[in-house]
């Protein structure tokens, strides 16, 4: 996998900066861009568009850790985030950011591979489990708008539920529509005439 991936380090200290980068390379990534400052920082990782940022950060404030959390797009890439000092609630404040990996004193040369994978891998757990939600908050709306349209059928029509629903799904079918489409028609046409 690390042969693949395309990194951004976000180090303003050379010398860490040159760990950093050594540190990478002999954990087989190769791949890696610098970002020595954090000015346009967003725009910066938008135009490149890495697969992983990893940010080092000596003493971050809460402030600064939200700051270089959205910069780095958590929701669409791993981010994975060194700090030399934490405390309780800048870990819980990275964790809300969506940082995918959240090490304290923990830039290590020889665990710096097992962390980004371990950082890819919560990122992709994570990113399935926001499809999976979206998905079914998604249904449940569709249902609620199916069960609205429902029942201004069976008002308007006179008929029960099940005849109601059979007449959304034939429209849906005559027009090549989803029946939740014709739903949100239906409802959104019946609130123009109220």
């Amino acid at each position: 996998m690390s042969e693949t991936l395309s990194i951004i380090v976000i180090e303003t200290d050379r010398d860490r900066t040159r760990v950093i980068v050594d540190s990478l390379r002999d954990a087989g990534f190769s791949d890696i861009q610098v970002i020595p400052e954090v000015a346009g920082l967003a725009r910066r990782i938008s135009e490149s568009n890495p697969d992983l940022v990893l940010v080092d950060m000596a003493s971050p404030s809460r402030d600064m850790l939200e700051e270089m959390a959205l910069a780095s797009g958590p929701l669409e890439r791993p981010v994975a985030m060194f700090v030399d000092r934490s405390d309780g609630s800048l870990t819980k404040a990275a964790i809300e950011a969506g940082i995918s990996a959240y090490v304290v004193d923990g830039l290590k040369p020889s665990r710096i591979g097992s962390i980004l994978d371990a950082a890819v891998t919560r990122f992709h757990m994570m990113h399935r489990m926001r499809v999976e939600l979206e998905t079914t908050r998604r249904a449940l709306e569709e249902r609620k708008l199916i069960d609205r349209a429902k029942g201004l059928v069976m008002k308007a029509r006179g008929v029960d539920e099940d005849a109601a629903y059979a007449l959304l799904r034939k429209t849906a079918m005559d027009q090549g529509r989803r029946v939740a489409d014709v739903a949100q028609a239906l409802v959104t046409a019946a609130g123009l005439l109220t």
